[in-house]
């Protein structure tokens, strides 16, 4: 744990201002998702959740989201000096001036209180889980679909850093998406520290900023002396909450990971969508479709391959585009119902094929100098993955040509999301990013394998 005390000079929001923590991408939930979701919001201490989530809290509240706090603590050792107000005393205040900082910022939420002694949550880490696994079951049908929002767990303060990991450790074994919002990480740490470089960004608009800023000012006992007395001098020094006055406020996202589906459980699903729908997913038709298919195609980069290999080709839209700039291309997918789409498109190249493979356990012969994995890596175990990207870098030429694009928002049923894939695609063989470019909706990546010339 690092050691800061609170009348640090810390990091100058300035710094971090010119450190591009402002052009991390955002978070990949829009507002009908947040709709759909139910939240459980985890504060240690009454201020946590404004100074952290407050604007996101109040979007929030916009979207309709149902949304449940849980206060750990009231508190009561912040001015452990004061001469003018003891502990029991201002405990009483907080817990009124939380009370009025959540109420502003989503009126139809409920709180509760644990009545834990504050600095000492690390001794009722059981309490708090029990706690957090009885809020999400008071959602009923909406407990399917949970994200739990809690402190940051490597944020410095010893209460912040248990709750962060209780929370974190319910929602891995629970199955429940997870914010972690750091509040005391802009003080000690500085943009040299990588970590917040994978992190999200939620975008304020000026009523989630304002509602937030009423929030804060709520806790008066914090932002504010509690007399002229030594002790009672203010907590959060207004060097401090510069940082929590951005326009948008940063999270560490680890979505649901609750999916046990597998690449065989792929095949029966989309063999079932498909036979519903010709074009379940709009690839002719959805503009969306349409211009992340160009983005795709723009950002290979050779103008033609000798030999190509689209892994989850679906109806084979990509695939056609594909085929034209390939000499030899085979397109492969595990539903029979979508090939037969992809199997008409590719019948005007001689040189190209459309066939039924459930990768990674089936892998076809010959070997590739570009290979397509596009809207599919998050569909498999991270075992299956793995497997699948050893055949990849075993069946690359060198030099070739590794293209990535998959979907930003939640998968739901399904272990993987698109971070998690392209992250184990740069580890797993290793390759170098010749590009990436990511937007909310989507990221698209290529990776070259060694012996590229020229």
């Amino acid at each position: 744990m690092v050691a800061f005390s609170h009348t640090d000079t810390g990091t100058a929001e300035s710094e971090w201002a010119a450190s591009g923590v402002a052009a991390l991408p955002e978070l990949p939930l829009d507002p009908s998702e947040l709709a759909a979701t139910a939240f459980v919001v985890l504060a240690a201490h009454p201020d946590d959740e404004s100074l952290g989530a407050g604007g996101f809290l109040a979007k929030l509240h916009t979207a309709g989201a149902a949304v449940q706090f849980l206060l750990c603590t009231a508190g009561e050792a912040s001015h452990p000096d004061s001469q003018t107000t003891t502990p029991e005393q201002l405990a009483a205040v907080r817990l009124t001036e939380f009370d009025t900082g959540v109420s502003g910022l989503a009126p139809s939420a409920t709180w509760r209180f644990l009545e834990l002694p504050d600095g000492q949550l690390a001794a009722h880490t059981e309490v708090i889980a029990k706690a957090v696994r009885e809020a999400v079951a008071s959602f009923g049908h909406a407990a399917e679909n949970v994200v739990l929002v809690a402190p940051y767990r490597a944020d410095g303060h010893t209460d912040h850093d248990v709750l962060g990991t209780v929370a974190a450790e319910v929602a891995t074994k629970d199955g429940h998406g997870l914010l972690e919002y750091p509040i005391w990480y802009w003080l000690w740490s500085g943009p040299d520290d990588a970590t917040w470089e994978s992190w999200v960004r939620v975008p304020l608009n000026n009523h989630e900023q304002q509602a937030k800023a009423n929030a804060m000012s709520a806790h008066a006992s914090q932002t504010q002396p509690l007399s002229s007395k030594p002790g009672d001098e203010t907590l959060l020094s207004d060097g401090f909450l510069e940082h929590f006055k951005r326009p948008w406020e940063t999270f560490a996202w680890h979505p649901s990971k609750a999916g046990s589906n597998s690449a065989a459980d792929a095949e029966r699903i989309f063999d079932e969508v498909h036979a519903k729908e010709d074009d379940p997913w709009s690839y002719t038709t959805s503009w969306y479709e349409r211009r992340k298919r160009a983005l795709t195609l723009a950002a290979l980069p050779e103008e033609s391959y000798e030999s190509g290999l689209e892994i989850g080709c679906s109806i084979g839209t990509l695939s056609e585009e594909l085929a034209k700039r390939c000499g030899q291309f085979l397109a492969v997918d595990a539903s029979s119902a979508a090939l037969a789409q992809a199997t008409e498109r590719l019948s005007q190249f001689p040189s190209a094929e459309a066939r039924h493979l459930t990768m990674p356990g089936e892998w076809p012969e010959g070997t590739f100098d570009l290979v397509v994995l596009s809207e599919t890596g998050y569909y498999l175990s991270p075992d299956e993955l793995t497997e699948l990207l050893a055949h990849i870098e075993a069946s690359t030429r060198p030099g070739g040509t590794l293209l990535l694009c998959h979907w930003r928002h939640p998968i739901a049923g399904w272990e993987l999301d698109a971070e998690a894939v392209h992250a184990m695609a740069r580890k797993q063989p290793g390759w170098s990013t010749h590009g990436l470019y990511q937007e909310k909706d989507f990221m698209l990546e290529v990776l070259l394998a060694p012996g590229r010339t020229g």
